[in-house]
């Protein structure tokens, strides 16, 4: 969790010795959670620099979220939705959570186990940048609530369009996002 809330910057490297101190356990199970995550694209193996947080820049976010959009759009198609009443747990989770649950949603639905691993891996990728978005892009929230509402609806069409217009702003805010990455976390 250390990693994914923003508690180092995109590049930084990542001492196994440090964050062993800093979780109160050895360096050896600290190593292997960092060999796992290397091989979840979540951390960089360097041959000479051992461990570093993947570096961040525009056109591999942008990359990251056409993707995302490309295999949701998939999943959408196939998606088994279900009418729901809106949950009030959503309001406790916070805004990359809420994100994280009903890119899920729709994931899960498909039936096709590989859309929602997928988007389960490219979601933990994007998940520090997530964390901006409500810093970054005018009015993230209001916009997720439409999406939520659109799932409690199970209405596909307003899904398709949501989402199009949800990464459309996402890719046109990317540089703003980076920007964002390497100077919020750098000033926490």
């Amino acid at each position: 969790m250390l990693i994914l809330n923003q508690a180092f910057c995109p590049g930084d490297r990542l001492d196994p010795a440090l964050l062993a101190e800093q979780l109160s356990a050895s360096v050896t199970p600290v190593r292997d959670a960092l060999n796992t995550l290397t091989g979840e694209g979540l951390v960089e193996s360097r041959r000479a620099g051992g461990f570093h947080l993947p570096s961040l820049d525009e056109p591999g976010l942008r990359d990251m979220f056409v993707w995302e959009a490309q295999i949701l759009r998939l999943a959408l198609n196939e998606a088994q939705l279900m009418p729901a009443s809106p949950t009030t747990h959503r309001q406790q989770l916070s805004y990359a959570e809420r994100v994280a649950g009903a890119v899920g949603t729709v994931a899960e639905g498909s039936g096709n186990s590989e859309h929602a691993r997928a988007l389960a891996r490219l979601g933990a990728r994007l998940h520090s940048v997530r964390t901006l978005e409500e810093k970054v892009i005018e009015n993230a929230p209001g916009e997720l609530a439409h999406i939520e509402q659109a799932l409690d609806q199970a209405d596909r069409a307003a899904l398709r369009r949501l989402w199009r217009a949800w990464y459309h702003r996402r890719v046109g805010a990317a540089a703003k996002l980076v920007r964002a990455a390497y100077r919020l976390r750098g000033s926490a």
